[in-house]
């Protein structure tokens, strides 16, 4: 499959504005062809341009036109919620790079909805033993400078912000007075960005406005990709 893209669609858009109003199976199933004919296609284009501007930055990036690989289900997993309502009302994709399960992986995440386009680098939430490592690399002299090095470098541009805190205490076992102690309170890590929508959503040019942010944001990712390697 080889799909140009060219923009989403101002019906993708209206779409999921339409779902945010309409979320139940009555009105997803009679407008199901909009997401299967005209959505769809365009997350598939944008996951194949995508997947080759990584790859000059993360060459084993994992870039899978498919739904359940890059491209995220619509159906929201409701077993464990309050809230029960059926369907996401956006487009989500992660572009992620390692051997490990996708989202215990380090990637770029792209999210699209009615009204703004959110960019996130990094793992959102580590597993168990991924924690530990992190919290050893944080307090070790060479990787924690990096590190630092990493979120001073990325923080230059101010509208990126870290993600993601978790705990209110440092961990037992680590010296609360260590420099950077407060890194020991995140759960994931890695930055996040927003912006509204904007006619660059509707044109080719959103691949290179994207990738130019996943590229900023990119050493975290090195950093962390680097991390799960020495597990």
């Amino acid at each position: 499959m080889t799909l140009n893209f060219s923009g989403f669609s101002q019906e993708t858009l209206l779409f999921f504005s339409d779902l945010e109003d309409n979320n139940d199976r009555n009105w997803f199933n009679q407008n199901r062809h909009i997401y299967d004919k005209i959505i769809m296609p365009e997350c598939q284009a944008f996951v194949e341009a995508m997947g080759e501007k990584l790859k000059s930055i993360a060459p084993d990036v994992h870039a899978i036109p498919k739904i359940d690989q890059t491209i995220f289900r619509i159906y929201r997993d409701t077993r464990f919620s309050k809230d029960k309502r059926p369907y996401k009302t956006h487009i989500a994709m992660f572009f992620w790079e390692g051997d490990g399960k996708k989202l215990e992986c380090s990637g770029f995440y792209f999210h699209l909805d009615a009204r703004r386009v959110f960019i996130g680098v990094g793992i959102h939430e580590f597993t168990r033993d991924m924690l530990q490592i992190y919290r050893d690399s944080v307090v070790h002299p060479q990787y924690g400078h990096q590190l630092v090095q990493v979120i001073k470098g990325v923080h230059q541009t101010p509208d990126y912000q870290i993600g993601w805190k978790k705990y209110k205490k440092e961990p037992r076992g680590y010296d609360r007075s260590h420099p950077n102690a407060q890194l020991l309170l995140y759960g994931g890590m890695g930055f996040q960005y927003e912006e509204p929508v904007s006619d660059i959503v509707f044109s080719s040019e959103l691949i290179d406005r994207v990738f130019s942010i996943f590229q900023k944001m990119s050493p975290i990712h090195f950093w962390l990709r680097d991390m799960a390697g020495r597990s």
